[in-house]
């Protein structure tokens, strides 16, 4: 059989602790499939515009090379958060583009990521269609969010509600053994700018042995503040520890984030997205002060979604479905479209890729159910 040209693949935004997993299925599937080269991308697309790119059977030179990058934490290549200019705007930055990936005979690109991701494969595409260029460009999810539209869920968030599950239980059960007499609230800040799956997945700590958290606070639900300190207040008559799960992403009724009443930081990411952090220790001091009982702030941070030690068997395993059906669907003929997770079967579990149009993905967000 001919060996078919090359493909490039690329990393992006926030990694998971399931990202590598993708990128083992595109390149174990892009071998098994006979294209000649896979190339990797070096910081994404930023990366690529310097034309910073691997060999990546450099890199892999064994099925078990494949297994350990499947559980390897971070992004293997390198990530980057970089906006696209808009077609009309600026044809000759997709003209480079293009002229770095004719230089390396690339005929399929895959990129692997969430909303600005894909807004990254729907423009590329699109400008491909019009210019008459003819490489494939598929999208693979990613995002420990879980805020993409059209998917089931999205590989990493498994890994992240896991990890953020078993940790609440963690931080309810040290707070009960620290509370003899002396009431403590206890605040964690979990990520999640817009949608509140993983805040959500807070709820899942509660099992027989533990009660989870006693409240929890979404993004998508505007927050109260005077009616957060009551709430308190009257649970503090009834017991003396209080766990509370908050969004990141939490705002008052002016559109300000919690994050910021308390100054936080006037950094804007590319995509215009603020920097958010400091809600919990906000709160943690606020109450602190309005009722007089001991506080203390818990910050998951990155630990969401690099924990690999605590990554699920299963979305390692749909990491890499959802990696080799991005390349089978190019393979096809496929462009312009992302791979979706499909659920076939609650019991037993089962599931399988799917594929959309990406111009239906972009830049939308899934909220978490009946609060959007």
């Amino acid at each position: 059989m001919a060996k078919k040209r090359n493909i490039i693949v690329g990393q992006s935004g926030g990694p998971t602790a399931v990202i590598n997993s993708s990128l083992a299925g595109v390149y174990k599937t892009a071998r098994e499939r006979g294209f000649h080269k896979v190339y990797g991308m070096l910081h994404g697309i930023e990366g690529l515009l310097d034309e910073m790119y691997v060999d990546l059977s450099t890199q892999i030179h064994s099925d078990m090379d494949i297994e350990l990058l499947k559980r390897t934490p971070s992004a293997f290549l390198g990530s980057c958060r970089y906006k696209l200019p808009e077609i009309h705007e600026n044809p000759e930055f997709y003209e480079k583009i293009f002229s770095i990936l004719d230089k390396l005979d690339i005929e399929v690109f895959i990129y692997i990521g969430g909303n600005d991701s894909m807004d990254t494969i729907k423009k590329l595409s699109d400008y491909a269609i019009v210019k008459g260029h003819n490489q494939k460009f598929l999208g693979v999810p990613k995002t420990i969010d879980n805020d993409l539209a059209l998917t089931d869920h999205t590989p990493g968030f498994g890994s992240a509600a896991k990890y953020i599950a078993t940790s609440t239980k963690e931080v309810i059960r040290d707070a009960m053994g620290l509370s003899y007499r002396r009431p403590m609230i206890t605040i964690m800040e979990i990520m999640g700018r817009n949608a509140g799956w993983l805040t959500g997945s807070t709820a899942l700590a509660k099992t027989e042995e533990c009660c989870g958290p006693d409240y929890i606070y979404l993004p998508e639900i505007t927050f109260d503040l005077e009616k957060f300190h009551k709430k308190c207040g009257e649970l503090l008559k009834k017991k003396l520890s209080i766990v509370i799960a908050v969004s990141e992403g939490i705002k008052v009724a002016d559109g300000r984030y919690v994050c910021q009443m308390a100054g936080g930081s006037d950094y804007v990411d590319p995509f215009g997205h603020k920097q958010l952090a400091g809600t919990a220790d906000y709160l943690a001091s606020y109450l602190a002060a309005e009722l007089g009982c001991k506080t203390r702030a818990v910050e998951l941070s990155t630990l969401q979604r690099s924990a690999s030690h605590m990554a699920s068997r299963v979305d390692i395993n749909e990491a890499f479905m959802v990696g080799g059906a991005a390349v089978k669907a190019a393979d096809e003929g496929d462009t312009g479209k992302m791979v979706v997770i499909d659920r076939v079967s609650d019991d037993p579990y089962m599931s399988a890729a799917g594929i959309y149009d990406v111009h239906k993905i972009a830049n939308n967000e899934k909220p978490f159910p009946e609060t959007g």
